[in-house]
């Protein structure tokens, strides 16, 4: 990186050693423990809960089947969140799955999965509670038709942008806003389920009695419970992401698996006991039928407070569009230190210390896949992807685990857990391929077109001299632009690691 500075670039970046850690210009220690906890359930909590309980009953074929896929998905999250934990303090990098993959199987296989996380997973997501946002603000507006397309895509776009701006201008502002809306969308779910309890309390819960509630249509398949799985690890997914931030935690070896811990049991039973709402007064006919669960719920229940339930949603999501662009941002930033993204990327603002260049790729990313018009059908390809990262990330843990076994780990799982984790990930993958082959195999297609990308762009180091050229010019001038440069680093984190592989 450091043949790519210009000049003028180097004037900006002061590396003064006598500074103090507060003068420096690197990522800021802002995120304590609550705030921490606020990433990750705010990152799970966006619009999966509005959105994939139809798909989960709709695939498990039963009221009870598809509760025991909710418990099951959070249990299944915690044992990854378990071995993330592991990784997290062991590899003290921000980045995530992509700085542990690249850390221990090599550039490839990390650029595989930041090409297709950059390309289509957190866009796409993105994109998807935007557009969530957008047709929850607009309803009271249209209430006999569905939002206007444009309206939709411009309020979205709208939301994105201005929440850009905020995680441009301050880490403490956007830290602060994930805090309230938490708290907000928590507050939501709580109205959800204290409702519910009040109607199973007067006798409303026939859809969840144990004779009615294993009431097939048809037997369900593994490959359709493998689904059902699938639906469910969308509302799941943000588990990881303190992870992708990991440089900002204060102390993040005492943070980072203490966040964890709280959040995924909390989630976990917010999730399930939010679906026992849902059948206390709808039926699996009724859930199916809708296209906005929590409205029908709300409609049903809260007649003239029913407004309650679309402004709630619309808190959830714009906590959840905040959470993913903060974190997504970090992986580009964390690509690009690596080298394999343009350099640029990897600069923060002088003076903010925010990776603007980083935020704006995901905008402008979240933007186009806005516009190409139908986000919904790569949610499919955007839960396959998922969990193959998932999967390549824990075999990794296993792997570190044979091939370094005297690396320094502050936290070290017991093996059960990672095994348990894989062979179920073998599983629901091996069925979901079964399953949906065009699906799958479209999202693996998505992922390997990163591998001529990664050796035209990384590999090929003799590119002719005009290439180089138009690389620092542009760069020089998204400089000027956004006011950035490079971070100093701060190795306090990262040194027993270092200091392993120096005598690996």
């Amino acid at each position: 990186a450091e043949a790519h500075i210009t000049a003028p670039q180097r004037e900006l970046n002061p590396k003064d050693e006598n500074s103090s850690k507060s003068d420096r210009v690197t990522l800021k220690k802002e995120i304590g423990l609550l705030s921490a906890c606020a990433i990750i359930i705010g990152n799970i909590i966006g619009s999966g809960i509005f959105i994939s309980p139809k798909g989960v009953l709709e695939h498990a074929g039963s009221v009870g089947l598809s509760l025991i896929v909710w418990v099951c998905g959070g249990g299944i999250c915690a044992l990854g969140s378990l071995c993330y934990a592991e990784l997290g303090v062991t590899i003290p990098k921000s980045g995530g799955d992509y700085s542990y993959v690249t850390e221990i199987f090599g550039g490839l296989v990390g650029f595989l999965l930041l090409w297709s996380a950059v390309l289509i997973m957190y866009p796409t997501t993105l994109a998807v509670i935007a557009l969530t946002f957008s047709n929850y603000v607009l309803q009271p507006a249209f209430q006999n038709c569905l939002p206007p397309f444009i309206a939709t895509r411009l309020l979205a776009t709208i939301c994105i942008l201005f929440l850009t701006w905020v995680n441009c201008s301050s880490v403490r502002w956007a830290t602060r806003i994930q805090d309230v809306f938490t708290v907000g969308k928590l507050l939501a779910l709580v109205l959800i389920i204290v409702v519910g309890l009040i109607q199973i309390s007067r006798g409303h819960y026939d859809a969840l009695r144990p004779s009615v509630a294993f009431e097939f249509s048809e037997d369900p398949s593994v490959g359709q419970i493998a689904l059902a799985f699938l639906q469910a690890s969308f509302a799941y997914s943000g588990w990881n992401f303190l992870n992708y931030v990991t440089e900002e935690v204060v102390e993040p070896r005492k943070n980072l698996p203490r966040a964890i811990y709280v959040s995924i049991p909390l989630v976990t039973l917010v999730y399930t006991m939010t679906n026992i709402a849902y059948f206390s007064s709808m039926t699996p006919e009724e859930l199916l039928a809708s296209n906005a669960v929590a409205v029908t719920f709300g409609e049903k229940l809260l007649g003239m407070f029913s407004w309650v339930m679309p402004i709630s949603v619309a808190l959830s999501t714009f906590g959840g569009i905040n959470g993913y662009l903060f974190t997504s941002s970090r992986l580009c930033f964390s690509g690009a230190r690596e080298g394999h993204l343009p350099y640029l990327l990897a600069m923060i603002h002088l003076k903010n210390c925010t990776p603007i260049p980083a935020l704006l790729l995901c905008c402008i990313a979240t933007i186009v896949i806005l516009c190409i018009g139908e986000t919904h059908n790569l949610i499919n390809y955007v839960s396959f992807i998922n969990y193959l990262s998932y999967g390549v990330t824990i075999a990794g843990l296993l792997y570190l685990r044979k091939k370094r076994p005297n690396l320094a780990r502050p936290i070290k799982v017991n093996m059960l857990v990672p095994i348990t984790y894989m062979i179920f990930w073998a599983v629901l993958l091996g069925f979901s391929l079964y399953s949906e082959p065009v699906v799958c195999g479209l999202g693996m297609v998505i992922m390997l077109t990163g591998v001529p990308v990664y050796f035209v762009g990384v590999q090929w180091k003799e590119k002719p001299k005009w290439v180089y050229r138009l690389l620092e010019k542009v760069t020089y001038m998204g400089q000027k632009l956004c006011y950035v440069v490079f971070p100093q680093e701060d190795t306090s984190e990262t040194e027993p690691l270092t200091a392993f592989k120096a005598t690996d």
